[in-house]
């Protein structure tokens, strides 16, 4: 894909793994600068993550970059402190939580920042043991993983679905967006958006679904893939 083909308006970027350098939410820095620079220069940057979209805005609030998140897998869509659009429902997932809970063991709630849209678990059972069930009983509901917790997510509800509504709001076509990510919770967004990247960890299903794979990884990797953009499609 050449700079020509790509009219780059704006960049959708995950958070855990991505801008984050562990598990325990520690920012990396340096990736913070090349954001908000992007910001200065025209264009928007905003989050798409699995975390909740209220985090994600605050976060964007304080990095000074754009004002608008998707949280919880796509489930929800923050522009203000309390202006959100949900578009899952959580009394759904919760009636899957209570089905696992009884199905099998170690299926645990995590403790998370509250969800609007979702049920967040532990990464202590067998997914995909958990996938079958929710499916044989008729539940249209799925299991995705983030690397860092389990997420209970109504059928059709993903991080790109999200993504669609935030750029409504921006006005911005996804062929214009930049997806940076890591996780399989990262895929949708990397079939809707123009150009996407996959962090250098990233599982091998991951990184198939990217039209480029950086070698960094947690923090750096965000780093590299911005400077990859910068190089090659920026005007």
């Amino acid at each position: 894909m050449s700079r020509n083909d790509l009219n780059i308006k704006a960049f959708a970027v995950d958070i855990d793994g991505t801008l984050t350098e562990n598990g325990n939410g520690k920012i990396y820095l340096p990736a913070v600068s090349k954001m908000r620079f992007l910001e200065k220069i025209g264009y928007r940057v905003f989050f798409v993550t699995g975390r909740s979209s209220v985090e994600a805005y605050v976060l964007s609030v304080f990095l000074g970059i754009t004002r608008v998140a998707v949280g919880e897998n796509g489930g929800v869509v923050s522009k203000g402190p309390s202006d959100h659009e949900i578009l899952g429902s959580k009394d759904s997932c919760l009636k899957g939580y209570e089905l696992l809970k009884q199905s099998l063991s170690n299926v645990e709630i995590k403790p998370v920042f509250p969800r609007l849209s979702e049920v967040v678990l532990q990464r202590t059972f067998d997914i995909e043991e958990g996938k079958d069930i929710l499916k044989e009983k008729g539940l249209k509901l799925d299991i995705v993983d983030s690397k860092y917790a389990f997420h209970i997510n109504e059928l059709g509800v993903n991080k790109a679905r999200g993504l669609n509504l935030a750029l409504e709001f921006l006005n911005i076509e996804p062929k214009e967006v930049v997806a940076i990510g890591d996780s399989e919770t990262d895929i949708p967004v990397f079939r809707n958006c123009g150009l996407s990247i996959a962090l250098g960890h990233s599982d091998d299903e991951v990184k198939a679904h990217a039209n480029h794979v950086v070698n960094g990884k947690e923090g750096v990797g965000l780093c590299d893939a911005i400077d990859y953009v910068s190089l090659n499609y920026l005007r």
